[in-house]
């Protein structure tokens, strides 16, 4: 283990064997790094992992302090999965269609939902920027530049790769609708039906569902729920199967929450580059990051061109304008063909008011406002399912996004689950909907985009009594006089 961790894993045993109480405040800074002979950067970052399991809080202007629950949180999976290896054909849309179709109501309560909520959305300065933009739009605007995208947006996305150090110029990045048409062009440029791509394990069900459209086999590989994918075994997988890809996801993993070191990250950009594997790098929740510093991308480390790096303001910014992008390395003009012969083109209104948005720079207050809401909700949440969930229930502590990783008790039934929540009003993401091999039956993903209400409240005791097999009441608002 680094020093911050074991710094922390000494602090998380004394909270958890009473030493440290509730409400207690921990050794400053100061104190720490000179009584544990590391740099104040060590303590910060074992205070700050403290903080993302729940386990301590942070008090403007007065330190750090045993959270009032920490000792009555459930714990965190701590399990790799294990999956077998074996190169499938992936069967999964009916699954995940049917699942989310029957939670598209704003009556159900939207645990299961892959956004969080639309009102954490700067939507109206973001529609008044679209409105001036379209008003001053330049005819030759609306064909310039169609496959790859408006030029003054792709400076912006090249602008903020700038902040994490990345040099990427605009002329190396393609415009695409969402997030999910770049990870589906990036795929397409470097495999054909029958290949084989290499994906964590559980992964993102969106990533299931284009390998099943592209006709391509799945290999799951083991990963850790705090630490991501598992490099041993992914480079076993690389040599047994000689995949043509590898799909993941190293910041705030959906559906798990792990996030990547950066010496993984560049272990990680080092082993494709020695086997020549294309890293499909899913991107979108590195903005959201509840420490002080956003991790790095994959992209960071890629001197070969191996990373197709792929993003979008969806999960940020404005679901609906559907704009994402990707950077695809030594792919670029296999994938810039992709776009031509597919979608051609991005909704230029759409791309041009974010452009403009992003011009007059308030995305960065928007995003640490979306980032402190985020992290009390987190807390909430794993507070709540702590209390509500039987016993020997485990739930993950991201450091950020805005998903929960729920491991219940072996035997727990997360589809039939599913079901009865459903009838309650209340929709979930069960296990199976992120595995090729429909595994994790016993897991759930829960969305904590929304605020923690008394209906959110009601609607995890209503699930933690489901999953007890106890008794359970609707969650749906009742219905009007007359209706």
């Amino acid at each position: 283990m680094k020093r911050y961790e074991v710094l922390a894993a000494d602090i998380a045993a004394s909270i958890q064997n009473g030493t440290l109480k509730a409400g207690d405040r921990l050794p400053s800074v100061r104190q720490a790094s000179a009584s544990r002979h590391v740099s104040p950067s060590t303590v910060f970052e074992a205070y700050y992992l403290l903080e993302a399991r729940g386990l301590v809080r942070a008090k403007p202007r007065s330190g750090y302090y045993v959270a009032q629950s920490a000792r009555a949180l459930a714990p965190e999976p701590d399990r790799a999965s294990r999956p077998d290896g074996e190169a499938r054909p992936v069967v999964i849309s009916e699954l995940v269609a049917g699942i989310l179709r029957s939670a598209t109501s704003r009556d159900v309560v939207p645990l299961g939902s892959a956004f969080p909520s639309p009102w954490l959305f700067p939507l109206k300065r973001l529609g008044r920027a679209t409105a001036v933009a379209a008003a001053e739009l330049d005819p030759w605007k609306t064909v310039d530049d169609l496959a790859p995208g408006s030029k003054s947006l792709r400076r912006q996305i090249a602008l903020r790769y700038l902040i994490d150090g990345v040099q990427i110029g605009a002329d190396q990045i393609i415009v695409t609708n969402g997030a999910t048409e770049a990870l589906n062009l990036c795929l397409a440029a470097v495999c054909k039906p029958g290949d084989t791509v290499l994906v964590e394990s559980p992964c993102f069900y969106a990533c299931l569902q284009v390998l099943e459209r592209l006709g391509l086999h799945a290999v799951e590989v083991a990963t850790d729920p705090r630490e991501g994918i598992d490099l041993d075994a992914l480079e076993a997988a690389i040599v047994r199967h000689r995949p043509k890809a590898c799909w993941l996801m190293t910041n705030f993993q959906n559906p798990l929450g792990s996030a990547m070191g950066a010496d993984k990250k560049k272990a990680l950009v080092e082993l494709a580059s020695r086997y020549g594997v294309p890293l499909v790098e899913d991107d979108v929740y590195s903005e959201l990051y509840f420490d002080n510093q956003r991790p790095v991308p994959l992209k960071t480390f890629d001197t070969d061109g191996w990373v197709m790096h792929c993003s979008s303001f969806s999960k940020t910014l404005a679901p609906g304008y559907r704009i994402g992008w990707t950077s695809p390395g030594r792919f670029l003009r296999e994938v810039a063909q992709q776009k031509l012969t597919t979608s051609l083109a991005t909704s230029i209104p759409s791309q041009l008011g974010i452009a403009r948005y992003l011009e007059r720079g308030s995305h960065e207050r928007h995003l640490r406002e979306l980032r402190l809401v985020l992290r009390k909700n987190r807390d909430q949440y794993i507070e709540a399912i702590s209390h509500f969930f039987p016993e020997g229930t485990r739930v993950s502590r991201p450091a950020g996004g805005y998903f929960l990783w729920v491991e219940m008790p072996d035997g727990t039934d997360s589809l039939a689950l599913h079901r009865t929540a459903m009838a309650a009003g209340i929709s979930i993401a069960p296990g199976p909907m992120f595995s090729a091999s429909v595994d994790f039956g016993n897991c759930v993903r829960i969305n904590f985009g929304h605020p923690f209400d008394a209906r959110v409240e009601a609607a995890l005791e209503t699930l933690g009594r489901a999953a007890g097999t106890g008794p359970i009441a609707s969650c749906r608002p009742p219905a009007s006089a007359g209706a």
